[in-house]
């Protein structure tokens, strides 16, 4: 009742005159709407008399529209985020205060979601709908001095120099990825991805968690902690994976290869039982290897499709070491659409996700 009466109060101050919110209001009110199942128009038209003290970006935007709003409510959003370019950036959000401790699930309630996490895991790429996003892959350098690898990044984020941005048409339609590379530091170009000299990568969308829980791999897992990702509370499972059941395969310029062992952590939407995050760490790689280490982790994020809501690749954060040398792949999956020959659609190189849109949160309380 105290929700629905504080979003009544809102609601109403929104319509009676212009509302200047700040980002976090802004996304408190659409949550609030969505609750009290406001219909499309009412909703965008409140938007149409708020001014916003912040500056909206993409990532908030899409955040949003991942909740399920109308197409108004999207294009409302988008007007304010156009008209708050000049604005300073959104403070980020206070650290919540840690909670109280919140014991583990049973080892019983444990191995049931690992096998329901293994059929979604593998049938994951079967239930995908046909769909084209904007990649959009930042590739970066930093040195080691000394020959000491730090995966992640010695000297802190100012060591690690950018060396371009691609911005890539990604589609997916009948369970097959294909890669159009549209622009290079926002510059058309007509170069083939995955001919390109440096670091690429493919298959975030499913391969990773097939790797892992394909049983073949006979990854062991293990209780690790709660966490908070993206707002919503996840089960997290550190798990292992022998050099002898490994299917990662470490390559050095197209001239040395060598299948690690591996380890990483699994965050699982507690409600939903949905992979939101995972990582693999390389383990035991021989000294004469180039490679040092390399790890990778990947966020998944829900995301509106045909007015249905799917798991789907948010980020992927890839570094390998070397003696002398870290390279660092960042990619983001953006404004994700139906499949179309989309020859109507101009592309651009959205800004950078928010840090706090992959950073896991302090744990909230039981509930």
């Amino acid at each position: 009742m105290r929700c629905r009466l504080l979003t009544a109060v809102l609601l109403a101050c929104v319509a009676a005159r212009a509302q200047s919110l700040s980002v976090r209001e802004l996304r408190s009110f659409i949550q609030s709407s969505i609750q009290l199942k406001q219909t499309d128009k009412q909703v965008a038209g409140f938007l149409s008399r708020v001014r916003l003290t912040e500056k909206l970006d993409d990532g908030a935007v899409e955040q949003m529209q991942s909740l399920g709003i109308g197409p108004r409510t999207l294009a409302a959003l988008r007007l304010l985020r156009d008209q708050s370019q000049g604005l300073a950036a959104a403070a980020p959000a206070a650290p919540e205060a840690p909670a109280a401790t919140i014991p583990p699930p049973s080892a019983e309630e444990q191995a049931a979601v690992i096998a329901e996490i293994r059929e979604y895991a593998l049938r994951y790429t079967k239930n995908l709908p046909d769909f084209i996003c904007t990649q959009v892959t930042r590739r970066y350098v930093a040195a080691t001095p000394g020959g000491r690898y730090d995966p992640h990044g010695t000297g802190g984020d100012s060591s690690w120099q950018l060396q371009d941005t691609l911005t890539i048409r990604l589609s997916y339609f009948e369970q097959k990825e294909d890669y159009k590379l549209v622009l290079v530091n926002n510059t058309a170009t007509q170069q083939d991805y995955r001919k390109m000299a440096g670091s690429v990568s493919t298959g975030e969308f499913g391969s990773m968690l097939r790797e892992i829980f394909e049983p073949a791999t006979e990854a062991h897992f293990e209780w690790d902690h709660w966490a908070t990702l993206r707002s919503r509370r996840a089960l997290t499972f550190k798990y292992e994976v022998a050099k002898a059941r490994s299917q990662w395969v470490l390559d050095y310029q197209r001239q040395q290869q060598f299948v690690p062992a591996y380890s990483g952590l699994v965050y699982v939407d507690r409600e939903m039982h949905q992979v939101l995050r995972v990582s693999m760490v390389s383990r035991d790689v021989p000294a004469d290897f180039p490679i040092r280490q390399a790890e990778t982790v990947l966020d998944y994020d829900y995301q509106t499709l045909s007015d249905h809501r799917f798991l789907l690749p948010l980020k992927a954060d890839s570094r390998i070491g070397t003696s002398d040398t870290l390279s660092r792949l960042d990619e983001e999956f953006r404004l994700y659409r139906k499949f179309s020959t989309e020859s109507e659609i101009k592309y651009d190189t959205p800004e950078p996700l928010p840090a706090n849109q992959t950073q896991e949160q302090a744990p909230q309380a039981p509930r």
